[in-house]
């Protein structure tokens, strides 16, 4: 059991999230992005994805480094289908668990993600019922809108600050070693969530 805990920081993906890097290399594929489903999966589109990660370029200049890379002619929406075939769904059990936390601790998400992940997330993956992302999270805290990116003690300082909560009565769940050895660093509670479903197992004493 977790006691002495009053606010919960979830991670995204392989947390919330179901992720699958092979379905989005083979999508790429798909449209005839070859070339750039290769980068993607040896690591050399590395750049590209922390640039959407930290706000510094858009959609649009997403997509043109895209094509750009993969030296291929597919169209935005093809290339926004297979970006985001990366991303599986959230389990109802999962949305159904946020909401019971939601109801007895302060909950907020922290995510190092893009604008193309985020609204896919929120618009497809998050409704429930009648709830939606405000349901679940108190705040949401994006990486892109924050141009800053975890494991970087800044982007925990600033959610610490922003959310005005204490380190001490809150836990942090990533599925990253390394975030969560940094927001232990500033004395924040951690559960290194190997597996994507692990967390659920957790008990959280209200």
């Amino acid at each position: 059991m977790i006691e002495s805990v009053k606010n919960i920081i979830f991670d995204l993906g392989n947390v919330l999230v179901d992720l699958d890097f092979q379905r989005c290399i083979c999508a790429f594929q798909e449209i005839g992005g070859t070339d750039i489903a290769e980068i993607i999966a040896d690591g050399t589109a590395e750049s590209l994805f922390l640039d959407t990660e930290l706000g510094h370029i858009d959609a649009a200049e997403f997509y043109n480094r895209v094509r750009k890379l993969g030296k291929n002619e597919a169209t935005d929406v093809q290339i926004l289908w297979a970006w985001n075939e990366m991303l599986v769904g959230v389990s109802v059990e999962k949305k159904q668990r946020l909401l019971a936390l939601n109801a007895s601790h302060n909950v907020f998400l922290l995510s190092n993600t893009n604008d193309m992940h985020w609204q896919k997330c929120a618009n497809d993956f998050f409704p429930y019922l009648h709830f939606g992302v405000k349901d679940y999270f108190q705040q949401v805290f994006l990486s892109y809108e924050m141009h800053l990116k975890k494991p970087s003690l800044e982007i925990f300082s600033e959610v610490l600050s922003a959310a005005n909560i204490r380190a001490e009565e809150t836990i942090f769940i990533d599925d990253s070693a390394e975030n969560c050895q940094s927001a232990a660093s500033l004395g924040i509670k951690t559960f290194h969530n190997v597996n994507v479903n692990d967390w659920l197992a957790l008990d959280f004493k209200s």
